[in-house]
């Protein structure tokens, strides 16, 4: 055998709070990689509620990777939630209408890009993961950090906002991952080779 079915929704028997994420999205702006799993304390259809302010006629996306792990209450905060901060008021005038429709004309609100998440990457927790931000291939996201910045690859961070805490492995070892890039090879030779990706000898994967 190698491994559980990339298509399943429930990879876990007779267990419905843990999913293979890619099989319960709806939204074609999310986009999930391979094996990334979602755990919920209620019901995993909660994780499309927790991407938040995710509008259409914004289009921005939210990216994952391959092999992430996603915890319980894991908030993504999209553009929609963006209001001007350089002028006088932040107040959405628009949005109400009735003669304040044209308050935005020649203007538009702030967009800090997509959410894009690296592959193997683990977020604690109750996280949030701000608008615009990329996480690194690897990288740790601790329990109730807000992340409003950029993550480096196999980078451990946590707190309110964000900081850096420690790299995971040497910056030789972290470039070795980063051009081995395990997550993109087939699955067989990923499963010849998990327990070499449950130690820490990175020269057993070379």
């Amino acid at each position: 055998m190698n491994g559980p079915d990339k298509n399943i929704k429930f990879p876990l028997e007779n267990y419905e709070r843990l999913c293979f994420l890619k099989n319960i999205i709806k939204n074609p702006n999310i986009v999930v990689g391979d094996y990334t799993y979602y755990d919920d304390f209620e019901n995993v259809d909660n994780f499309e509620k927790n991407v938040k302010y995710h509008f259409d006629f914004v289009g921005d996306k939210l990216i994952i990777g391959k092999f992430c792990m996603i915890a319980s209450d894991v908030k993504f905060i999209m553009n929609g939630a963006n209001h001007l901060t350089d002028a006088l008021s932040t107040y959405p005038f628009a949005v109400f209408g009735n003669g304040w429709e044209s308050a935005m004309g020649g203007k538009s609100y702030p967009n800090k890009g997509n959410i894009n998440i690296g592959n193997d990457v683990w977020i604690g927790y109750n996280a949030t993961i701000m608008a615009g931000v990329t996480i690194g291939d690897g990288a740790i996201i601790a329990a109730n950090s807000t992340v409003v910045k950029d993550v480096e690859p196999y980078t451990i961070v946590g707190g309110n906002p964000a900081k850096d805490i420690r790299k995971r492995f040497s910056e030789d070892v972290v470039a070795k991952l980063l051009e081995l890039k395990w997550w993109n090879w087939n699955i067989e030779k990923i499963t010849k080779n998990i327990q070499n990706l449950t130690d820490n000898k990175i020269e057993n994967l070379i």
